[in-house]
């Protein structure tokens, strides 16, 4: 069994009433207060998809910085995220059955769609990462993406989809989503496909791998975040 793991929505500092600063985690227009801990172990998942060793690899190159502020073990603080929606994971026989299962219901969300998410971003990756401006800068740079990538972003403009919704869109060949009754008729235009069941209907869809990997390679290359609703 293969399991993997990524962190949803996304960072920004808020200000108390005697000016100090303050982490949250935005999901779904919802503010989450974490501790530095927690905090630490997200930035840990976020534009990455990784199995636990490999978040643990990551998570303890910032771990000796936490201290007197752990308060739990790295699984317990994961379970916590989990928990609270702010964390992911997928499950599978197959390493791409669990990339389908971790992403198949999350939303994409095109950065380059909110200036001031870009700039709470940026910051993330300077301030929290230790990424240096310039190197930031050539990651916020304008890539080319393939076709297919091309596709997701087009769509994903223009309403907000999950990942099995764009390859429904995908397997439909659709490209027009500019009003809510052109989304329903591409999505839901049958008496059985719900939001609730289309992520496990689109589990046999032909553009199933293309579509998931390209999503993947598009948060990777930090071009999205992932939404959870509800």
């Amino acid at each position: 069994m293969c399991t993997y793991y990524t962190a949803v929505g996304n960072f920004r500092r808020k200000r108390d009433s005697s000016g100090q600063t303050y982490p949250v985690i935005i999901v779904n227009r919802k503010e989450y207060m974490v501790d530095r801990q927690e905090m630490a172990l997200w930035t840990c998942l976020n534009w990455r998809i990784t199995n636990m060793e490999q978040a643990r690899e990551h998570y303890e190159k910032l771990e000796q910085s936490l201290h007197p502020y752990i308060t739990r073990t790295l699984e317990n603080c994961l379970k916590r995220l989990e928990v609270r929606g702010l964390v992911v994971s997928g499950n599978g026989d197959t390493d791409f059955e669990a990339l389908y299962d971790l992403l198949g219901g999350l939303y994409v969300i095109p950065i380059s769609e909110s200036i001031p998410l870009r700039a709470a971003t940026f910051l993330k990756m300077v301030l929290l990462e230790g990424v240096a401006v310039s190197k930031a800068r050539q990651l916020f740079q304008r890539d080319q993406p393939n076709q297919r990538e091309a596709q997701i972003l087009a769509l994903s403009k223009q309403a907000l989809l999950s990942t099995a919704e764009l390859i429904k869109c995908a397997e439909a060949g659709v490209s027009d989503l500019s009003t809510d009754q052109k989304v329903m008729a591409a999505l839901y235009d049958d008496d059985f496909t719900t939001c609730d069941n289309i992520r496990w209907e689109m589990m046999q869809a032909e553009s199933r791998e293309d579509v998931t990997l390209a999503v993947a390679n598009l948060y990777l290359r930090k071009q999205v975040i992932f939404e959870r609703l509800g």
